[in-house]
This record gives structure tokens, C-alpha cells and sequence, in this order.
């Protein structure tokens, strides 16, 4: 199967800060990456299109002319919890210590670990390859092309954000 993953166009949100699940607004400059997306994707067809269920991704696939992208939670980016829209700067007690030391199977505080993003991005995975279907696109997020690219053997766990794709990329694979 070949899978296209799309990031989200840049956010409206000052850098360093803790917005995962967030839905947080999109930069002004949007439409000008949005559309370097759409001419990346045109004549592409696929058999399904999947979209995360924020904003900031389900506004670039009905840029890109996919409106009736599916939803799907499982292509979310990774949940902060009580973290959402801190800073990372300001995470210093011994929860966030110990996130710090271990973010692979440390949860955030009413959130996830990247290892509980994995899982649940690996599920939906498994289904997509089982599904049939040869040509697929996701609308999502830096985390989820992250951890798509570590169940496909690209790259380990641990080196997971050194490989952030930047805001509006697309990123291509073979499952």
C-alpha cells in the first residue's frame, strides 16, 4: 500500500508550547502553504482519504479538495493532557522531570506517552494496510508521521523528534 501523509500547515501558536490535541488557529500565511499542498496532491487518486479531527487538518483537506475526508481520533497528534498550551519551559516539577527523561513511556499528566500514541497510530495502521486498499492519504500531524515512519522501520523510537516533518509536508511510504 502507499500511504501519503500530509502535516498541517504552520499554527498559530508561539513556539515551545505544549498544544497537541489542542485546536489551535492556523498562520496567516495558510493559504499560501495550503496551496503548495493541493499542487503537491493534484492528479493524485487515492482510494480513501482519512483527515485528523482538528482543525488545523481538516481545514488543509477541504483546501486540498477533500471535504469528505474521513475522521478518524486514532490520527491525532499527541495528547498533553493538563499540558496542553504550556510551555515547555515551564514544565519543572517531578512529573515533568520525569517525562523529560523518559517522553517514550511517560505519560503527560491526564494524557498520553509517545509509546500510547504509537500504539494507537500502529492500530489504525494495521487496519489501513488490511483494508484492501492500495492508495491512501492522511491529513495529520508531526507526531503521527513520526510514528508512521517508526512502524515502518525507518528510524527508532528514540531518535522519533529528530525526524519532525515540517509544517505542510508530505511525506511518502510503502506499508
Amino acid at each position: 500500500m502507499d500511504l501519503t501523509l500530509v502535516r498541517h500547515t504552520a499554527v498559530d501558536v508561539p513556539p515551545g508550547y505544549c498544544y497537541g490535541q489542542t485546536d489551535v488557529p492556523l498562520k496567516t500565511t495558510f493559504e499560501e502553504e495550503a496551496q503548495r499542498v493541493k499542487d503537491h496532491l493534484a492528479g493524485k487518486g487515492f482510494d480513501r482519504i482519512y483527515t485528523s479531527p482538528l482543525s488545523r487538518c481538516t481545514r488543509l483537506a477541504d483546501y486540498c479538495g477533500c471535504p469528505d475526508a474521513i475522521r478518524d481520533p486514532r490520527i491525532m497528534e499527541l495528547n498533553f493532557g493538563k499540558w496542553e498550551m504550556t510551555p515547555f519551559a515551564a514544565l519543572t516539577d517531578q512529573t515533568a522531570k520525569h517525562w523529560f527523561e523518559d517522553w517514550i513511556h511517560t505519560p503527560a499528566p491526564g494524557g498520553e506517552s509517545l509509546m500510547d500514541q504509537y500504539n494507537r497510530v500502529s492500530q489504525f495502521l494495521n487496519e489501513l494496510r488490511d483494508s484492501g486498499k492500495e492508495n491512501v492519504c492522511l491529513f495529520t500531524h508531526g507526531g503521527v508521521i513520526t510514528c508512521a515512519r517508526v512502524y515502518n522501520k525507518q528510524y527508532g523510537m528514540k531518535e522519533a523528534f529528530k525526524h519532525i516533518p515540517d509544517y505542510g509536508e508530505v511525506v511518502k511510504m510503502t506499508l
